[in-house]
């Protein structure tokens, strides 16, 4: 059994093998009341990848607010204790602005697919942040399993992300 804020997850079948260590992921998942739907939307796509995840919720339809949320997943992908972390909300931006105050996270807000894939390839994006009153589930499945499956391409790239994060090393 998992237990996740309290909660008995019965189902461990969305934790994948171990053994599959190329293949291996750890996702942490939230919304606030904005995005609850496309969140389960994006469970069932993660368990159909067989990716590891943990759903931080929220499980009300009465207003949250949106860094309670997306600041505590930020911390987890920046510890390390997650690969990537995605986030929804209304639009995407409360959460990707919050998530980006998080030293090490580069959260990209994104509501398409050329998106979903230049900012895996370009901006190695270990966050992202999408809106349910933007997109409908079946643009935010696409574009959440273009975003997983991406790789960073390095090269002219790196030097690019590389500013980044010294700047933020410099200014922290």
């Amino acid at each position: 059994m998992l237990y996740i804020f309290g909660a008995v997850c019965q189902n461990e079948s969305r934790f994948m093998e171990k053994e599959q260590e190329d293949f291996y992921m750890k996702v942490a998942l939230a919304s606030d009341h904005g995005g609850i739907n496309i969140r389960k939307e994006i469970a069932h796509l993660l368990d159909e990848l067989k990716i590891e995840y943990v759903d931080f919720g929220c499980e009300c339809e009465t207003s949250v607010d949106y860094p309670d949320y997306a600041l505590p997943v930020a911390e987890k992908v920046a510890s390390g204790e997650f690969d990537r972390g995605i986030l929804i909300c209304g639009t995407g931006i409360g959460m990707s602005i919050a998530a980006n105050k998080v030293k090490g996270i580069r959260c990209a807000l994104v509501h398409d697919t050329f998106s979903a894939k230049a900012t895996r390839a370009h901006n190695d994006s270990n966050m992202l942040a999408m809106g349910e009153r933007v997109i409908g589930p079946g643009v935010a499945r696409d574009i959440a399993e273009i975003w997983l499956t991406g790789e960073f391409e390095g090269g002219r790239h790196a030097g690019r992300v590389g500013k980044i994060t010294e700047y933020e090393n410099e200014h922290a």
